[in-house]
C-alpha cells in the first residue's frame, strides 16, 4: 500500500508540474512579465512535512496526539494562506475526512465532531488532537499541508492497546458471511480484527485451528504449535492465509479486536445459579447489564479479571477469566475459556456483568470542556503499547 501512495504523491506533484507551467504560458500570452511569475513562485515556497516515525499508541477511551509538523523554504509565507487537511486512509486506499483548517477557520467530520482539535503548539505545528478514542480510529492517517500550489503530506499511524479473540456464533463454526462477521464483532463490543494486530497477537501465542474473516475481507488463522488437524504439522508457525474471499458467499468465523472496556464487568454473586433469562433480570437488578464477549476479554486484559467460575455472557454463551493458570481452572495457559452455548433454560452457571463508568456521556462533553481549556499543553495519556496476553 505504501508504493501505491508514493505513486499517487508523484502523479499529485506532476500534475502540480503541469498547472504552473500551463499558467506561466497563459500569463506570457495575455502579456505578463515573467519576474512576477517567478515572483509569485519565490513568494509561494515549497512545503515540507514531518511526521512521526512508527506509530502512536492509546486505548479506547483515552486522548492521542497525531504529531505533523511543517516548514516552508523559504519561511516567509502567511499563515492564513495555509490549509491543514487530515483524512484517514483504508486498506482499499478510500479517503475519509477528518479535519480540516484554513487559517482560522477549522471543520471536523463524521464521527470525529467534538473529537479532534488542533494541538496549537506553535509555527508550523500541524499535529491534531484524538480525544476520547473508539475503536474505529485505529488505522492510518494522511497529514496534508497546503500553500496556495505546493502540498506535502505525511502519515501518521494509530495503534491500540487491545486483545485479539476468535468469534463464532450459537449456530455453529463457519457460519458467517464477511458482513455477518463484521456485525457479530460490533454487537459483542470489538471491531473485525486487522492482520498486523492478529500477527501481533499470534507472536505473544495466539493458536486457533479456525479460520475467520479480517477488516481487509482477508481469511486468516494464527498457529503456534503446527499439528495435523490443522494444516499438517511439518509446516511452519505462523498466521496462515487463506487470501481474499467473497464477501458474501464464503462463510468463516472472525477475529475480533478490542481494547480497554468503558466500564467493570463483575462476576455477580448470587447463592444459586440461574438460567439466562434470570442472569439478565440479575444483572438489570444491579444496575448493569450482561457483559458481551468482548467486554470480558477486555476485563480480562485491562482489570486482570481472573475469576474460576463459569458465567452467562450477554450471546449466551458461557464463559471465565484466568489470568493465573490453574489445575482446577482448564489447565496452564491464561484466557478466557468458552464452554460454548447451552440451553437458555439450564440452571448451571451464574452471571457475568458489565457496569458502564458513570462518567461516560454522549459525545464526551465532560472531557470535550476540560480538553479545549487545556490547549495547547495536552499530550497523549498513553503512549507506551501492552503486549497482548496469548488467548486460549
Amino acid at each position: 500500500m505504501t508504493d501505491r501512495l508514493e505513486r499517487m504523491k508523484k502523479k499529485r506533484a506532476t500534475i502540480r508540474t503541469s498547472v504552473t507551467k500551463l499558467l506561466s504560458r497563459l500569463e506570457s500570452e495575455v502579456g505578463k512579465e515573467t519576474p512576477d511569475n517567478d515572483k509569485l513562485q519565490d513568494e509561494s515556497g515549497a512545503v515540507i512535512v514531518q511526521t512521526a516515525p512508527g506509530k502512536v499508541v492509546t486505548h479506547r477511551g483515552g486522548s492521542i496526539t497525531l504529531p505533523c509538523r511543517f516548514h516552508h523554504e523559504p519561511d516567509n509565507t502567511d499563515p492564513a494562506r495555509i490549509r491543514i487537511k487530515w483524512t484517514k486512509v483504508t486498506d482499499a486506499l478510500q479517503f475519509e475526512d477528518v479535519f480540516v483548517a484554513l487559517g482560522k477557520q477549522q471543520r471536523v467530520f463524521g464521527s470525529y465532531q467534538g473529537r479532534v482539535f488542533l494541538e496549537q503548539a506553535g509555527r508550523g505545528d500541524a499535529s491534531v488532537i484524538i480525544q476520547n478514542v473508539t475503536l474505529e480510529d485505529y488505522g492510518r492517517y494522511e497529514c496534508e499541508v497546503t500553500n496556495d500550489m505546493e502540498d506535502d503530506t505525511g502519515f501518521v499511524n494509530l495503534d491500540l492497546e487491545g486483545v485479539v479473540f476468535p468469534y463464532y456464533v450459537r449456530e455453529g463454526r463457519y457460519k458467517l458471511n464477511y458482513h455477518q462477521a463484521e456485525d457479530a464483532c460490533k454487537h459483542q463490543d470489538a471491531i473485525l480484527a486487522s492482520h498486523a494486530q492478529l500477527h501481533k497477537a499470534w507472536l505473544d501465542g495466539l493458536d486457533w485451528c479456525n479460520a475467520g474473516w479480517l477488516e481487509d475481507g482477508s481469511v486468516q488463522y494464527p498457529i503456534s504449535h503446527p499439528r495435523d488437524q490443522c494444516g499438517r504439522k511439518d509446516t511452519p508457525a505462523g498466521v496462515r492465509n487463506y487470501g481474499y474471499r467473497h464477501k458474501g458467499d464464503e462463510r468463516y468465523d472472525a477475529f475480533c479486536f478490542t481494547s480497554k472496556p468503558n466500564g467493570k464487568v463483575y462476576f455477580l454473586k448470587r447463592f444459586k445459579k440461574v438460567n439466562y433469562a434470570e442472569a439478565v433480570k440479575a444483572c438489570i437488578r444491579d444496575g448493569s447489564a450482561v457483559a458481551k464477549v468482548g467486554q470480558l476479554y477486555a476485563a480480562w486484559k485491562f482489570q486482570l479479571l481472573d475469576r474460576c467460575e463459569a458465567g452467562w455472557l450477554e450471546d449466551g454463551s458461557i464463559r471465565y477469566p484466568i489470568v493465573n493458570p490453574r489445575s482446577r481452572c482448564g489447565g496452564s495457559q491464561p484466557g478466557v475459556r468458552h464452554l460454548g452455548f447451552p440451553d437458555k433454560k439450564f440452571r448451571l452457571y451464574g452471571v457475568y456483568c458489565f457496569c458502564k463508568n458513570p462518567e461516560e456521556t454522549t459525545g464526551g462533553s465532560k472531557v470535550t470542556q476540560s480538553l479545549k481549556r487545556s490547549l495547547p499543553k495536552w499530550k497523549s495519556s498513553n503512549s507506551t503499547p501492552m503486549n497482548i496476553t496469548n488467548v486460549t
